[in-house]
């Protein structure tokens, strides 16, 4: 089983791949000017250096691209979406292969995040951009609160020793999968929901890596196809961050042996928080202003 569905990753990272160069081919000289190659891929380093680590790549991501000011937050979701692909497909392969996880439970969640991502990038792609701003600014805020929580000790921080899941909470995990691959689409990352989800079922903290991996394996190239279908990304960052991306991660699995990780998650929140509150603000200014055009326009008649 556990084959099949290293196949299956190997199958969809192909397939990804393709459709992803032929949308550059396509568009190769419409690539978006005022984005820059070198602050993206800086970006897609650090973000999947940090992921491959536990911490999550979506929420600093997307607190570096706002900080960076070179793409339209619209585009935020679809952009992380696409450029995670590659990157979480070698995370997943690495850590599917070294450690020991219940096949069935390592698929079935998997699958269920899936299904997940690609009802949450349907509905992503349809938003109006202040309701893609207040999204991602709660996602943020949820994220950052998970994370606190779990250092506050107000969750479980250990997890257990399961290197799986059986009966009813098996079937917790399913659906929580699902509805967090769903909302992954809209940028809160799959990583501190789903490692809470997981510690509070009981699993083992090391067997937590190869699922939440495989999960975001499985749940990034269904969500980026429809992204990349409708156009709703940044082709430039996306690349960049992409190639950034994969060395950040090779290192951080192959020479990185100790980081003050603990110093690392508390820089994390505060960026996640702030870019939060700067998203919420963004949406809250985007909306008012909305209401007055429309005001205006009614009044004009």
């Amino acid at each position: 089983m556990i084959k099949i569905l290293l196949w299956v990753l190997l199958s969809m990272a192909v397939f990804f791949v393709t459709f992803f160069i032929f949308d550059l081919i396509k568009h190769k000289n419409k690539l978006e000017s005022h984005s820059s190659w070198p602050k993206s891929s800086l970006i897609g380093f650090i973000a999947y250096f940090f992921d491959a680590l536990g911490i999550g790549a979506f929420a600093p991501a997307t607190a570096m691209l706002k900080f960076s000011k070179q793409i339209k937050d619209i585009n935020i979701p679809g952009t992380l979406n696409v450029s995670c692909v590659i990157p979480t497909i070698i995370e997943a392969f690495i850590f599917i292969e070294t450690v020991t996880v219940d096949p069935l439970t390592l698929v079935s969640i998997i699958m269920a995040a899936g299904i997940g991502g690609w009802v949450g990038a349907k509905v992503v792609t349809k938003l109006p951009e202040h309701k893609i701003q207040l999204g991602i600014g709660i996602a943020l805020l949820v994220t950052a609160v998970l994370i606190l929580a779990g250092k506050m000790h107000f969750l479980p921080t250990g997890g257990g020793t399961n290197i799986g899941l059986t009966h009813w909470k098996l079937a917790v995990a399913l659906v929580g999968s699902f509805v967090i691959g769903t909302v992954a689409a809209i940028g809160i990352g799959f990583f501190a929901p789903c490692m809470a989800m997981l510690y509070l079922l009981g699993i083992s903290p090391l067997v937590i890596f190869p699922i939440m991996m495989g999960s975001c394996a499985f749940v990034s190239p269904i969500a980026s196809i429809k992204f990349i279908k409708e156009k709703a990304y940044n082709r430039k960052i996306a690349l960049s961050m992409i190639a950034g991306g994969v060395i950040g991660v090779l290192i951080a699995i192959y020479i990185v042996e100790s980081l003050p990780l603990k110093i690392l998650q508390w820089l994390v929140i505060g960026i996640i928080l702030y870019t939060s509150i700067v998203m919420l603000r963004a949406s809250k200014r985007h909306k008012t202003s909305q209401t007055v055009n429309a005001q205006s326009a009614i009044s004009d008649h």
